[in-house]
């Protein structure tokens, strides 16, 4: 059986002048949980506000337990990246209930 985790990781640039710095910052973040974790990551909200970033984030794993190991993971690294800023949520579903 197979699990996938929703992650919606809320940003929050306290220090942010422009777009183009949050840009800078959103792009970087979506590079490293993608590359670090295997997330597939995408900008879902706030994309005309300077100070505010929301990302969508998924995974998917075989082990309910393995992938709440990763998700924890990816959870302590937003939170170390953006100390001042960061929230986290996380739903995790079955294949089978998702195809239910």
């Amino acid at each position: 059986m197979s699990f996938v985790a929703v992650l919606e990781i809320h940003l929050h640039f306290p220090t942010g002048t422009s777009l183009k710095g949050k840009r800078r910052e959103v792009s970087s973040v979506k590079a490293q949980l993608q590359r670090r974790f295997g997330a597939a990551v995408a900008e879902t909200d706030h994309h005309d506000l300077w100070q505010r970033a929301t990302l969508t984030a998924a995974l998917v794993g075989r082990d309910a337990g393995l992938l709440r190991d990763r998700v924890a993971d990816l959870e302590r690294y937003v939170i170390a990246t953006f100390p001042d800023g960061a929230r986290v949520e996380c739903h995790m579903v079955s294949q089978a209930d998702l195809l239910s």
